[in-house]
């Protein structure tokens, strides 16, 4: 089940490894799912009512479902207060939510605010000066949500293209600045964070415990470039089948494959782990 290192990313020939059929996948043991949410919940830029009882049904199962996603932080609160999740990490591992011990909803950031008000004064600055070398680029529109990273649309209300967004992303490198595409944005930050590092940090912090991605415990689903960190450190590491948009040029592409895009990808994920684990859904509808 565990990848070797030298078999998660794109070697010298430019060769990726193909991602095995989900089917392949021992999730007997899973106790957390990490997923992604652009692209791998959403399906057409939509949750789908069946989407979520996946997530309904996982959390019935007893199973711990976290959500890792490029999005501003305003819509991670939401997520958190409203889907059944037991916590939201936002911004590329910017931040995170999860309930204390009371039930309070708390937010925990990767970085110490002085460093934060530094950083995020630097990248705003070398965010507009790039906006204005590539034609049509702009913020997303709920960059205005963000608290840590900012996002550049290339893909969601506007249509720039994969030639432009590695522009902006070349830009940003050259300036210091960490850049990498989701599903629908250019996401950007300054900062040693990504969405890897903050799920080790949120697994110490909301359970106590050291988050182990190659012990088979826990999954995680993703569809784009930003999840390659993921991909790389999880054992159980499952994109949706839209992933292969993005497979030959992905950092570290993942292990498993659904048959399924987007949403329904997810959710026929869910269906495998809990028909592993011995809690069949009666029928496809209830899942």
């Amino acid at each position: 089940m565990k990848r070797s290192p030298a078999s998660r990313g794109v070697g010298a020939s430019g060769r990726v490894p193909e991602p095995q059929p989900l089917r392949r996948a021992e999730l007997s043991r899973v106790e957390s799912v990490y997923t992604d949410v652009d692209g791998t919940l959403t399906t057409g830029h939509k949750l789908r009512s069946q989407t979520i009882r996946a997530l309904e049904s996982l959390s019935e199962a007893g199973l711990r479902v976290v959500l890792v996603s490029g999005r501003p932080a305003g819509w991670g609160e939401a997520w958190a207060r409203t889907l059944p999740v037991d916590g939201v990490i936002v911004e590329n591992g910017g931040l995170f939510f999860v309930r204390g011990a009371s039930g309070a909803l708390r937010r925990v950031y990767a970085e110490a605010p002085a460093e934060r008000v530094e950083n995020r004064k630097r990248l705003r600055s070398e965010v507009l000066r790039v906006l204005k070398q590539v034609p049509g680029a702009r913020l997303s529109s709920d960059s205005v949500y963000t608290e840590v990273d900012l996002a550049i649309d290339y893909n969601e209300e506007v249509r720039l293209g994969d030639a432009a967004a590695g522009r902006i992303e070349a830009l940003l490198r050259a300036r210091g600045v960490t850049a990498v595409r989701s599903s629908v944005h250019v996401n950007c930050w300054i900062g040693r964070f990504d969405k890897l590092s903050m799920a080790r940090r949120f697994a110490r912090v909301a359970w106590g415990e050291s988050l182990s991605p190659e012990s088979g415990r826990c999954v995680y689903a993703g569809d784009s470039f930003n999840d390659a960190p993921m991909f790389q450190a999880f054992a159980l590491s499952v994109g949706v089948a839209n992933v292969r948009g993005v497979l030959d040029r992905i950092d570290a592409p993942p292990a498993f494959i659904t048959r399924a895009a987007e949403g329904r990808g997810f959710e026929e994920l869910a269906r495998a782990i809990l028909a592993q684990r011995g809690r069949r859904p009666a029928n496809r509808s209830d899942l």
